[in-house]
């Protein structure tokens, strides 16, 4: 079992990540790259604050979670902070297992975690320098808890 996480400044080369899950053998490789949007027109970048370290353990412990629910042979998690222009990569999540099933679903649980449960807060600048924290979407939180009644498969 390969477990990858990384709370970064730098910026990542998803294929290189996705090469490491992919020489692990298995039989299906699934990935999720976030990218900073534009929520307003005038959006120009995404501010992430985090405690490295504190942030590291919430995603080391969802992608613990992550194996103990699916066959997985391998996880990624490499997520960005500071201040990050629109379209500018912010998180890449990617998991290995021998079958696609497993290797979707639990890429799709990993991000829908760490939207939630990691420790990263955003803030929100526009063109004329003005700023604004965002606030949880009640959708992600939604997403996060449907997980608690769904079963693998």
């Amino acid at each position: 079992m390969s477990i990858l996480i990384g709370v970064q400044q730098v910026d990542f080369v998803p294929a290189t990540e996705l090469e490491r899950l992919e020489a692990l053998g298995g039989g299906a490789v699934a990935s999720f790259t976030g990218i900073v949007r534009a929520d307003a027109a005038d959006t120009v970048a995404l501010e992430l604050e985090t405690y490295p370290a504190m942030a590291e353990q919430a995603l080391g412990a969802i992608a613990q979670t992550a194996t103990e629910r699916w066959p997985l042979l391998g996880v990624t998690m490499i997520h960005r902070y500071g201040r990050l222009p629109v379209g500018a990569r912010i998180v890449l999540v990617g998991t290995a297992s021998r079958h696609r099933g497993a290797a979707m679903e639990a890429c799709a649980f990993l991000i829908d975690w760490a939207k939630t449960a990691a420790p990263f807060w955003k803030k929100e600048w526009q063109s004329d320098g003005a700023a604004h924290w965002v606030e949880p979407r009640a959708a992600d939180d939604a997403a996060a808890a449907a997980w608690a009644s769904r079963a693998p498969k």
